[in-house]
């Protein structure tokens, strides 16, 4: 059950950092869930310590780790973008 949460909740959090990014148009469903998975696992690392908050990959499912996990997704969007094009945007 835990994965299925995981699955779902990455994806939102994937797809939320692409609206904020503006790349929405060019992600699929499964970009999404890569995208927020892959985020809070960049989050976890980055942000986690600072706050002291856990990530969707790690604790039991709260705002504060679904806006963490959002923060790393829309970190690894940036970088995303920054290597692709040479800006954030």
């Amino acid at each position: 059950m835990g994965f299925l949460i995981w699955i779902i909740v990455g994806g939102v959090v994937g797809w939320l950092a692409s609206l904020v990014m503006r790349t929405d148009a060019q992600q699929g469903l499964f970009l999404n869930i890569v995208v927020g998975i892959v985020g809070a696992l960049l989050g976890g690392w980055l942000i986690s310590p600072l706050l002291g908050v856990g990530t969707i990959n790690e604790s039991p499912l709260s705002i504060g780790a679904i806006v963490v996990s959002l923060i790393g997704a829309i970190i690894l969007l940036a970088i995303v973008n920054l290597v692709r094009r040479g800006s954030v945007r």
